[in-house]
């Protein structure tokens, strides 16, 4: 690995900054997590798509630039080092568009993955059920083939974006002899369909992101259903793979919020305790090392190798990363980290740290990557194996 830019690169670097200076907001728009703000994320994927950024890596015919995951990395470090939104598609544009590059048909690329790119069709993702959470092996919402249709029933809950989103992607079982891993088929829902309720679940700060999602007799084309029928649980663990690994959480998302930190430490080193200079310290540094350790696996990556169960190594360290970094934060601003707004801006730090309480939970618990580190990576014995 080199970790020298190329004259090249650091073109598309400047080429970046150039575009985001031009258009990024001024001011923060408003969460994610609800209509108004909701809206305002998809107006930006749009704008991105203006300047043909949806997803710099997919292939310019599905409205990409055809560019490798070094240039990614140094897209998102602009992204970030602009304040850019958040990206209200990336259950789109970081797991199912992957996935249905792998898995999809020609036909499927084509109708998928441009207006995902383009911000035309926001998804939803749609995997875990009422005693299926992180095992998702349990899952009992079924998909009955009729002719050319399957008939969908059955209930999905703590669904990100289901609440507004216009699709949805998950698993569901088609074969109702099966158990466990078997039977169960990969199905893209649109959330318009006659027959699906979406249920808003209010969250920690008060807003209806999340969603349960049922199902009442929903006839969907059996063309909506990724790779083999029973094949499902092989796509879904491939699309798991993304959601850990490199995609969904970039390290250019928590440099530019240690460098956020560095910043309000600076106005508050005054009354900062020397515990709260280490953590700040310690906070900065993992983040540059989880940098490094990013470049060193999109390496390895464009040489032909994969990523396998070193995924579940990565996302442990970024979740517990960004519940740090944010924890740190709020200890340094002391009782103004519990408003709402400071100093007429939304507290970014207060948002950041509800969301990274979420993060041990979400894209796998790690408790279950800790299972899978331990026997996978360390080759441990699983518990009560004889």
């Amino acid at each position: 690995m080199d970790l020298l830019y190329t004259p090249e690169q650091q073109a598309f670097r400047a080429e970046v900054r150039a575009w985001m200076e031009a258009h990024v907001p001024k001011e923060p728009l408003p969460t994610l997590e609800g209509r108004v703000g909701f809206d305002a994320h998809v107006a930006w994927e749009r704008t991105l798509a203006s300047g043909n950024w949806g997803m710099v890596t997919w292939p310019e015919v599905y409205g990409g630039r055809g560019l490798d995951l070094i240039r990614w990395l140094i897209f998102e470090e602009e992204y970030y080092r602009a304040g850019a939104p958040l990206r209200a598609n990336q259950n789109g544009i970081f797991l199912l568009g992957p996935t249905i590059m792998e898995f999809g048909t020609d036909e499927q690329k084509a109708r998928f993955l441009t207006p995902m790119a383009n911000g035309e069709v926001m998804w939803a993702q749609a995997w875990s059920e009422p005693n299926a959470g992180s095992d998702m092996a349990a899952i009992r919402s079924r998909a009955v083939r009729e002719g050319d249709d399957y008939v969908i029933s059955g209930q999905k809950t703590w669904s990100s974006r289901a609440a507004f989103a216009d699709w949805g992607f998950g698993l569901f079982r088609t074969d109702p002899e099966s158990k466990r891993h078997k039977g169960l088929s990969f199905i893209l829902v649109p959330l318009d369909a006659p027959g699906v309720t979406i249920r808003p679940i209010r969250q920690l700060h008060g807003e209806t992101g999340f969603a349960e999602i049922f199902f009442d007799e929903v006839r969907v084309p059996a063309a909506n259903r990724i790779a083999g029928e029973g094949e499902g649980w092989n796509v879904a663990m491939a699309t798991a793979g993304f959601e850990r690994g490199l995609m969904l959480r970039s390290p250019a998302r928590f440099q530019a919020a240690a460098k956020r930190l560095v910043e309000l430490y600076r106005e508050r080193e005054a009354d900062a305790s020397p515990a709260a200079r280490e953590a700040v310290v310690k906070a900065w540094a993992e983040a540059e090392a989880y940098a490094l350790n990013t470049y060193k696996v999109a390496s390895t990556v464009m040489a032909g190798g994969k990523i396998g169960a070193e995924a579940s190594l990565n996302k442990i360290f970024w979740s517990e990363l960004d519940r740090a970094l944010h924890r740190t934060a709020m200890s340094l601003m002391g009782a103004a980290a519990e408003l709402k707004a400071v100093g007429g801006r939304v507290n970014q730090w207060l948002e950041g740290y509800i969301f990274s309480l979420s993060g041990p939970i979400y894209a796998g618990s790690n408790e279950i990557q800790r299972n899978i580190v331990a026997e996978r990576l360390l080759g441990l014995p699983r518990l009560g194996a004889g």
